[in-house]
């Protein structure tokens, strides 16, 4: 699957599984290396780097972003293999008062 299909198929599951939400898309362009969505859903927000698979290459200062915006409130790579463990995690971040961060992120 092209990355492009696999992102806009988790934007749509992302505004259906968390009904009010926005996804935003970020300029590559602008910050090289910020993750491409930013989903911003009740007090939390949520960035992701979208990748076609787990063995997907990173492009320069992804995973600098990935593993800063973490430690901020909740950032992964996400790919087909671990969609399910990664909007889980949303999922649970989501319904709980503590921090986004997801530990031990890819």
């Amino acid at each position: 699957m092209l990355e492009s299909k696999f992102q806009a198929c988790l934007i749509k599951r992302l505004k259906a599984e968390f009904p009010g939400c926005y996804v935003l898309k970020n300029d590559p362009n602008y910050i090289q290396g910020v993750p491409d969505l930013l989903m911003l859903y009740k007090d939390k927000w949520f960035a992701l780097e979208c990748k076609k698979s787990k063995t997907a290459h990173h492009q320069p200062n992804q995973e600098y972003y990935v593993d800063k915006l973490n430690s901020m409130s909740f950032a992964a790579f996400i790919y087909p293999e671990n969609e399910e463990e990664i909007i889980d995690e949303i999922r649970q971040a989501s319904r709980t008062g503590r921090k986004a961060c997801l530990p031990g992120s890819e």
